[in-house]
């Protein structure tokens, strides 16, 4: 059987970390998510690796990621969050707490909750950009407007060793069903930066108004990616807890499947599903 990461992996626990994102929250999401409540689905779906995502932008997030990838076989990889305002704080956390852990491959920051846009460039965000691509550990981008992927192409040109992947492909859009829009143009873009990766992720959810969208809603975006990234370029992820606002977990991955194997040979399939990841987030398998 071939095999699959699932790339995009969330847990959440209340009594360890603070989601500010989550206070006032509705939804099904606003309770502690485990990791062993896929593991049937996960099975049943094909998916036999993965790597967490951080949900907050905390310690105590990451440290519980790391605690969950130690328990778990099939995790081997938790991109993690780090105090990037903070560039002495964050030299201190690469060299005596991260880069130690077998498991700490990457880091993200939610930018996508900053009022600014231009978060990214503010000059000690860019130092601890820097010391991160010393290490040679890639950097998750969780935009949502045209002006994200403006950003990042700047920090890219700032810190050329860095390497990047926009997780749900930086909110296609989807709803509008516009092709492609400045969204486009920009992806575009990057897609011409060897740093740039995309993550075929979370577009069940992505850039709102969801209710009713179908896998074909999907698909022009998705093939939009693999032809301007290449099928060397494209990985995918679940997006699990916060996919369950459109979908099941099993579900998720079966349009995601469905999409790609309308699109992809299957060496292209392997590529995607597993090899492009396992040499991005530098995994070992």
């Amino acid at each position: 059987m071939s095999r699959i990461i699932d790339t995009h992996i969330h847990v959440w626990d209340f009594t360890r970390a603070e989601y500010p994102w989550l206070k006032g929250d509705t939804s099904v999401l606003n309770r502690t998510y485990s990791i062993d409540e896929i593991k049937e689905e996960r099975v049943q779906t094909g998916i036999t690796d993965g790597v967490m995502v951080q949900a907050s932008c905390n310690m105590e997030d990451t440290r519980l990621m790391l605690e969950v990838a130690a328990q778990n076989e099939w995790i081997h990889g938790v991109v993690c969050w780090l105090p990037l305002l903070d560039t002495k704080e964050t030299a201190r956390l690469l060299e005596e707490e991260l880069l130690p852990n077998p498991y700490f491959v990457g880091m993200r920051h939610l930018i996508h909750d900053e009022p600014d846009t231009q978060w990214l460039l503010q000059s000690d965000v860019i130092e601890s950009l820097k010391l991160l691509a010393n290490y040679n550990k890639p950097y998750d981008v969780v935009g949502v407007k045209p002006e994200h992927i403006e950003t990042v192409l700047k920090v890219a040109d700032k810190v050329p060793g860095l390497k990047f992947v926009f997780d749900h492909l930086n909110g296609p859009p989807i709803p509008t069903k516009e092709q492609y829009g400045r969204w486009g143009s920009l992806m575009k873009e990057a897609a011409s930066h060897p740093q740039f990766q995309a993550k075929i992720s979370g577009l069940g959810t992505a850039s709102g108004n969801f209710e009713g969208r179908t896998t074909e809603d999907m698909k022009p975006y998705v093939a939009f990616a693999l032809e301007h990234f290449g099928t060397d370029r494209c990985f995918c992820g679940g997006d699990w807890p916060v996919s369950l606002l459109a979908n099941a977990y099993q579900q998720t991955w079966v349009s995601t499947k469905s999409i790609l194997k309308s699109l992809l040979g299957k060496e292209e399939l392997e590529a995607v599903y597993f090899s492009n990841a396992n040499r991005f987030y530098q995994l070992g398998l």
